[in-house]
């Protein structure tokens, strides 16, 4: 729930062929760490207090490669791009080279996209050491908390 007393719907939907995902347990983990998020920052008006739905797609490193290109001027592809209408993009094929990189399984890998996402529609940045810190550690315990909800 928002702080306006709004419930914001939260919708995963896997929009590539190339890599297996369970769209269903991910929108579970995202229901979950959707409140947790929100916990955060509770006095300020933030993006994702105004939304009443959020969309998190999982796309081909092709697709996600030409919204890095056409959105924030950068090649290649890239694991996560949030935009404050409420869309997280998740680049499903840098998620798994990331995941085989840090030791996580692929679906430690996209939820903790998911939390990343759902942060930055609540106000948290990650540009410069300090927010980037921050950012960090309550995406590490909204992660570990959701996690233990699944369970």
């Amino acid at each position: 729930m928002s702080d306006c007393g709004q419930l914001i719907e939260i919708k995963v939907r896997n929009r590539q062929r190339t890599v297996p995902v369970d769209a269903a347990d991910l929108q579970k983990f995202a229901g979950y760490a959707l409140p947790l998020c929100l916990a955060r920052h509770k006095t300020k008006k933030t993006d994702l207090t105004r939304l009443r739905e959020v969309f998190v797609l999982i796309v081909s490193d092709r697709r996600i490669a030409a919204l890095h290109r056409q959105f924030l001027g950068e090649s290649g592809p890239t694991d996560v791009i949030t935009f404050s209408h409420g869309e997280i993009f998740i680049g499903v094929e840098t998620a798994r080279r990331h995941a085989r990189k840090f030791g996580n399984s692929l679906a430690r890998e996209l939820r903790l996209y998911v939390v990343h996402g759902l942060l930055h529609l609540h106000g948290f940045d990650d540009c410069g050491k300090v927010a980037a810190r921050k950012m960090q550690k309550a995406q590490e315990g909204i992660l570990k908390q959701a996690e233990r909800s699944l369970v």
